[in-house]
């Protein structure tokens, strides 16, 4: 820019857009500089699923973390933003199998592999734009997945690590396992769903008489192996060491006493089995019974269910229900509402199933990840409770490994012969054990290679390290921050929290900023529940900067509901900006910011304006600091639409267009740096519009590519007394309290705004505002003031 007389034409959102995503792109504005001798400020933020577009939680998340970087990058700090993409998991396979038409149990893992890795390729690209879109200022040329070669190289080197300090262990257990998905899942991936489902009571026989039995899964009576009564039910106490007979099956089961069985829940009989539930698994193994496993890892019956074989789940409790009924052996039948555990990426009702898998040992140190998550600072505060919540609530170790094609492989071998674990040299990460053979060192026989994979938790779990390995370590742990929504506290972040425990015996990071969900109404917006709002069509429609705009409406940590009336008020935020910068550049043709220099005195209504810009300045910077930006976009956007342009604006213009010399300087001074301050304080919030406008004009004086280079504004010491507080303004006070009664009485008469008045003021207030007067006899249009009590009278 060589002249400054920029032309601001009618704001075109989505053209401005998209010039400065490319211009960020080209000039690499973002890029972290490791060279930089800045403090850094680190950030660890989710990798997003590639499993489609992006959504409005991700939009709505993602700005807020935003919105720290930028003010971090601007108060001075070298950023250290990478982005990554979570592409290991269940719900990349799904989205393969969909977009291929294929379904990966019916190809060979390394030819379903390829496959991912060639379709993830092709989509990818297209799947970050969405972030890029929203103006998320990540250094992306710091790109990586969590299935590229570097990350499985480090999430095996984790796996050999933990394994090799015996905190890593296989068992065959009976493990949380999802039917649908065919595989074992961890805890943290169960969710609580309200089912409808019938409370049976049924018939068994203890020596010929009926012993009634209440329950809501009648398909696994066949895997009965116990009926339990609590000891101090006296009803059944005559029971004790006998045998009950099940009903449709040949078969008795020992009658034992055990305190689960609750007393007041049905019949106070308990149906013990080979397992509906971990209270199940917990009480075969403490009575020591053998189990009677029915369900197959499809989610069918296998032959101990006798003519039932081969039916899923659902099926055999209809068919075992109505056959129950035909004998006479359901007494009573009942419809109740009851939560249930489903697996959280598909909503199927979990089973156990006794599997061989692999675990990370964590209930015997509950107490350590208590501390260390207390050494985090968790921003907002509460957090933290839901986090010491999961610790304390944890029942089984973390289960690490699952059935499934696409992972990354589990680096080991097994020797049949000689009972061996057979592990790989570090130089020979990544692995893959279907594909590498080895031979036992021991005895030379073939080794058996493990066909599981890790679950994507396993290589989440360490993002900082796969992050800080992108600059040669040059980044250190713990990072600054991490940030995510609170959903997944119990999962990414603990995960996270004992790999960095188990590893370097430190925390991952110093912060941990929590946000909210996006509301529709009372309910959580989700794709699945076919309430969902496009962020594609939102930008489409209103704009990344309203879009943002909005997200920068609730706290931290809280829910927000998505009101489209909030992108019309951010639509008409970005114009009234636009709008009032046409405005004060038309007013600053003839003034040069550095030819002038800052000027010594000022007129006192100048003065006392920037006075409370500086108090809006410091109260923004404290805010920023302590992550509350919606308490600075709360606080600009007041003072931008009151003070600004509603009052000085209209203030000035008698000055600027009538006066010259050292009044029309002193107005042209306030304009540029007050309108550069907001545009600054606005910038982190809304990155195009603040761009288009700093760089149409301010740019040229300020001799920086970007405002998001830019200093964050400090406030000017002037503005400050001796002893370091604010100056009081209340000159200015008194100005626009009046100004807004005269206005509202010119209203009130249906009297234009220029219409002439008389006025009187009492003579303390005419005192106060004698350094003033002329601004406020021109912007009120008053032609006398005369003393007394306040009084207006039109000419």
């Amino acid at each position: 820019m060589t002249n400054n007389k920029p032309e601001l034409g009618k704001y075109n959102a989505l053209e401005i857009e998209k010039k400065w995503k490319d211009y960020w792109e080209k000039q690499g504005t973002y890029k972290f500089d490791s060279k930089n001798k800045a403090q850094i400020f680190s950030i660890d933020n989710p990798p997003p699923t590639v499993s489609g577009q992006m959504h409005i939680g991700h939009a709505f998340q993602y700005s807020q973390q935003d919105f720290v970087a930028r003010f971090k990058r601007m108060s001075g700090q070298s950023v250290f933003y990478p982005f990554g993409t979570d592409d290991n998991g269940l719900p990349t396979e799904r989205l393969i199998e969909r977009l291929k038409n294929v379904k990966s149990k019916d190809m060979t893992r390394a030819e379903f592999i390829k496959l991912c890795l060639k379709t993830l390729k092709e989509i990818t690209p297209d799947f970050i734009q969405d972030w890029k879109n929203i103006g998320i200022s990540s250094d992306y040329s710091l790109a990586y997945s969590t299935i590229d070669d570097n990350s499985r190289k480090m999430s095996q080197k984790s796996f050999l690590e933990l394994y090799n300090k015996k905190l890593i262990y296989t068992k065959e257990f009976p493990t949380i396992w999802c039917p649908e998905c065919q595989t074992a899942i961890a805890q943290a991936e169960l969710e609580d769903k309200e089912l409808a489902s019938l409370f049976s009571t049924i018939k068994f026989s203890c020596e010929g008489k009926d012993l009634l039995i209440a329950t809501t899964r009648p398909e696994l009576i066949p895997a009965c192996v116990a009926i339990f009564y609590n000891p101090k039910d006296e009803r059944f106490k005559h029971l004790k060491g006998k045998k009950a007979k099940i009903p449709l099956f040949n078969y008795e089961v020992p009658i034992l006493e055990d305190p689960s069985a609750d007393m007041e829940k049905g019949t106070g009989m308990l149906m013990v089995c080979s397992y509906g539930d971990k209270f199940d698994v917990e009480a075969i193994n403490k009575h020591k019974l053998n189990p009677r496993i029915i369900l197959n890892q499809n989610g069918t019956l296998n032959k101990l269910a006798e003519k039932y074989k081969g039916l899923k789940i659902k099926q055999a409790r209809k068919q075992i229900l109505e056959d129950l009924e035909k004998s006479g052996l359901i007494t009573e039948k009942k419809q109740i509402s009851h939560a249930v555990n489903v697996h959280d990426r598909c909503g199927t009702e979990i089973e156990f199933i006794t599997t061989a898998q692999w675990f990370i040992k964590i209930l015997d140190n509950k107490k350590k990840f208590l501390n260390q998550g207390k050494k985090v600072s968790w921003l907002p505060k509460f957090m933290y409770k839901r986090y010491e919540n999961w610790v304390e609530g944890l029942e089984w170790d973390w289960s690490i490994s699952r059935d499934r094609h696409f992972g990354i492989p589990i680096p080991i071998w097994y020797c049949d012969k000689c009972n061996q674990i057979i592990l790989p040299d570090e130089k020979e990460l990544p692995i893959d054990p279907i594909q590498t053979t080895k031979k036992c060192p021991k005895c030379g026989a073939k080794a058996r290679p493990e066909e599981k994979v890790l679950d994507t938790w396993a290589t989440s779990s360490i993002t900082p390290q796969i992050c800080a390995s992108l600059v040669n370590n040059k980044v250190k742990i713990p990072f600054s921050i991490r940030c995510n929504a609170h959903d997944i506290i119990r999962t990414w972040d603990f995960y996270t929290i004992v790999k960095s425990l188990y590893h370097e015996n430190q925390i991952p990071w110093e912060n941990m900023m929590v946000s909210g969900f996006v509301t529709l109404g009372k309910e959580k917006m989700s794709k699945s529940k076919g309430n969902s709002v496009k962020p594609q069509e939102v930008i489409e429609k209103y704009s990344a900067d309203a879009l943002r705009f909005w997200a920068s409406g609730s706290k931290l940590g809280e829910d927000l509901d998505y009101q489209e009336q909030d992108m019309v008020t951010g639509k008409k935020f970005i114009n009234k900006l636009w709008n009032a910068s046409k405005f004060t550049f038309m007013n600053l043709e003839d003034y040069n910011p550095i030819k002038q220099g800052k000027l010594k005195t000022l007129e006192k209504i100048d003065q006392q304006f920037l006075d409370r810009l500086n108090i809006l300045i410091t109260a923004a910077t404290v805010s920023f600091e302590e992550y509350g930006y919606s308490k600075v976009k709360q606080s600009v956007e007041r003072f931008f639409w009151n003070m600004f342009c509603d009052n000085y604006l209209e203030i000035i213009k008698y000055r600027i267009y009538n006066q010259t010399g050292d009044k029309k300087l002193s107005a042209q001074y306030t304009l540029y740096t007050s309108l550069l301050a907001i545009l600054k304080m606005v910038a982190p919030i809304m990155p195009f519009v603040t761009e288009e406008i700093y760089c149409s004009y301010f740019k040229q004086y300020e001799k920086i590519d970007s405002i998001h280079l830019t200093s964050w504004p400090e406030a000017e010491s002037t503005s400050k007394t001796d002893k370091g507080k604010p100056k009081d303004t209340k000159e200015l006070d008194l100005f626009l309290d009046l100004l807004a009664k005269i206005r509202q009485e010119k209203t009130k008469q249906q009297k234009s705004m220029k219409a002439e008045i008389t006025l009187n003021l009492e003579k303390t207030q005419q005192t106060a505002l004698k350094e003033m007067l002329d601004d406020f006899k021109a912007v009120t249009s008053t032609r006398e003031i005369k003393t007394g009590k306040f009084k207006i009278e039109f000419i």
